[in-house]
């Protein structure tokens, strides 16, 4: 047996004016032959999940390539093309499955449904390839994706710590299947619902209930796979929002009613998915009573998990003016300033322009930075391993780094973006984020992988940025409508495609 394995991830973030060009996935990884192997052999990802199945039959192992970029604007046509091209050059080499780990919220200069789009043209070469397919919860998921994969899965858990666990789970399914222990059917739906990322955390209602319907849903003997998909909704696409999938063995009509039940319950807690915003001079000045730390601080319109700049500085200049002390920032993007840093060295005093290096046309706003003195504290290559469980075992790169301490406040200075998912991030350049009154993060949920356990409050701070939770900003052109929360729809019974 021969089996391809391999990845190609990105979260398009439509507004986001960050340029997604090849050397973007290389900056978080870009791998191909055999260096797949080595990198992901041993980590929490699905392709360690899909090549530890290869080896338990025996197979033939090839991989392309894994690559992943951090989420940004749409995916350059060539970028998209070198990648998915020597995916389906593999394919047309021969083999007898496909194991794929995609986004499914990834839009391209060239096309909309850049996974669907990969999808169809892999099926144009082998019709009857079984294959596998993993998507991250916040999935766009499409007609395209479901007509050409044999089965489909998304991540239960946001922050993502189950990927392993259900690559392992969806290519065991489709590996079953061709040994003619079970006949996978497919049975998806969607509802007229641009629900928010911020609203989305598997451990808040309404996903919760969704997730659970799903875990129950797996309960049943013929059931192989439930999947409630949140949606990415900053991709102005038309096929963004909220969806199901339910994967059954032979019993479509079984697939279809918990479908329908779960797609019912997703619309009917559709006000629960829409984030309130709060001013921000209130929310600071609320820190202020909270007795006890470390408190963290949520810089969520600016989480370059999700597509932000990651050098907006509107909230950690509030923080600052407000006097905040004991703040550690994690993350701010400019490698300007870090270059600035190393010219100066450790120990060096600078007042420095920090941030707001990158103007944000789609939302109206220009880049403006944060004026401010310091002192070098620390020069790093900004290299480290993640221990935690999200992309457990994962090398991260974020370049050139620097710690910048202005007093009472450390300001994490990065080269390449990154979302801080895990305390390394702090970690790396000496800081223990536990010993800290407040933790200042540019995330939305997935800080919760590495800080949930540690901070004993959480304030969420509304600030600016292009994954802003606030839909009067964002001019929406290509999502259907009508739409909620942009509109008032009236959604059917049922919503199947």
């Amino acid at each position: 047996m021969r089996i391809v394995i391999a990845m190609m991830k990105h979260e398009t973030n439509t507004f986001s004016p960050i340029v997604t060009d090849w050397d973007r996935f290389q900056q978080w990884g870009a791998y191909q032959g055999a260096a797949v192997q080595q990198i992901y052999e041993g980590t929490g990802m699905p392709v360690a999940a899909y090549m530890k199945l290869a080896r338990a039959r025996d197979a033939e192992i090839v991989t392309p390539i894994a690559a992943e970029a951090m989420p940004s604007g749409p995916v350059l046509e060539q970028a998209y093309e070198y990648m998915a091209g020597l995916i389906c050059d593999a394919v047309a080499s021969g083999c007898d499955a496909a194991l794929l780990d995609l986004h499914g919220a990834m839009v391209a200069e060239h096309t909309l449904d850049g996974e669907g789009t990969l999808l169809t043209r892999i099926r144009d070469i082998a019709p009857d390839l079984p294959i596998a397919v993993t998507c991250d919860l916040h999935c766009n998921l499409t007609a395209a994706m479901i007509q050409n994969a044999t089965a489909v899965i998304g991540y239960k858990t946001y922050p993502h710590v189950d990927k392993y666990e259900v690559a392992e789970q969806i290519g065991t399914i489709v590996l079953d299947a061709i040994e003619g222990q079970c006949l996978p059917t497919m049975s998806w739906g969607n509802v007229p619902l641009l629900s928010q990322t911020l609203c989305q955390g598997t451990d808040d209602e309404p996903m919760k209930t969704l997730i659970r319907c799903c875990r129950d849903a797996e309960q049943h003997p013929e059931i192989l796979a439930a999947t409630a998909f949140g949606g990415f909704p900053m991709a102005d696409i038309p096929d963004a929002g909220n969806s199901v999938v339910i994967v059954s063995d032979r019993n479509p009509q079984l697939a279809n009613q918990y479908r329908d039940q779960i797609l019912r319950k997703t619309w009917e807690a559709r006000e629960g998915f829409v984030y309130q915003s709060r001013s921000l001079d209130n929310e600071i000045a609320k820190v202020r009573s909270l007795p006890e730390g470390p408190i963290l601080l949520l810089d969520h319109a600016d989480n370059c998990g999700s597509g932000g700049t990651q050098d907006v500085m509107t909230v950690i200049e509030r923080v600052f003016q407000a006097g905040l002390e004991d703040v550690i920032v994690g993350a701010v993007w400019d490698p300007i300033a870090v270059r600035k840093m190393q010219e100066a060295g450790v120990g060096a005093e600078l007042r420095l322009d920090l941030g707001g290096n990158t103007d944000m046309p789609s939302i109206g706003e220009i880049g403006t930075p944060f004026h401010v003195a310091g002192t070098v504290k620390v020069l790093t290559d900004g290299h480290w391993t993640v221990r935690g469980p999200m992309y457990h075992g994962v090398e991260v790169d974020m370049g050139p780094t620097a710690l910048f301490d202005t007093g009472n406040m450390a300001i994490v200075v990065v080269s390449h973006h990154h979302e801080p998912w895990d305390r390394g991030i702090f970690t790396s350049v000496g800081i223990q984020p536990e010993h800290h009154h407040y933790i200042l993060l540019k995330s939305r949920i997935h800080y919760r992988a590495g800080f949930a356990d540690l901070v004993r409050h959480t304030v969420t701070l509304d600030g600016s940025g292009v994954t802003t939770s606030e839909n009067s900003k964002l001019d929406y052109q290509h999502v259907r409508r009508p739409i909620y929360p942009l509109d008032s729809p009236n959604w059917p019974e049922t919503s199947t495609a």
